[in-house]
């Protein structure tokens, strides 16, 4: 079992989000869902019978969606990043999480339910920890004004 799961609180639409990131990553699947009984649909405020929980997995990693009313709303400051091998790779993801959602800049965007998530390519890292600051410097300067990341044009800036 994984130590560690990630769970996200939705008002009711922990399936459909299920749903939706399982069709976006390839080795993915829903595990289980459990629904509201008497005693947990009257404590929570939800609906008996309405699903409660859905656990599913997405590229390895375990995730529990919650849907525990409205309360609680996704932000900024928790987006998972998804590291592509190619542009075709990031173009893929970007394209589908970012349909009814938002884009923003460096290679962030919400998806449709408000979760923020990072599409960056595996290149990005080695031109990152470069020691050379005129390198760093050049694919910031390429990065900053991107919403979806071109990596021909930041392994341009890289080489100069």
């Amino acid at each position: 079992m994984q130590k560690i799961t990630h769970c996200l609180w939705f008002d009711n639409q922990a399936e459909e989000a299920a749903k939706f990131y399982t069709s976006v990553c390839k080795n993915s699947k829903i595990e289980a869902i459990t629904r509201y009984g008497k005693e947990a649909s009257q404590a929570a405020h939800r609906p008996e019978g309405s699903v409660m929980t859905v656990t599913f997995e997405l590229e390895g990693q375990k995730f529990m969606g919650l849907n525990g009313g409205p309360i609680f709303k996704f932000t900024e400051a928790v987006s998972f990043m998804v590291n592509c091998k190619d542009q075709e790779e990031l173009d893929e993801f970007w394209n589908k999480l970012s349909e009814g959602g938002q884009e923003s800049q460096c290679g962030w965007l919400k998806d449709k339910y408000g979760l923020s998530w990072q599409i960056v390519p595996e290149a990005m890292y080695k031109m990152m920890q470069d020691k050379d600051a005129q390198k760093l410097n050049r694919v910031m300067a390429a990065l900053m004004p991107m919403k979806k990341i071109d990596i021909a044009v930041l392994e341009k800036a890289y080489n100069g």
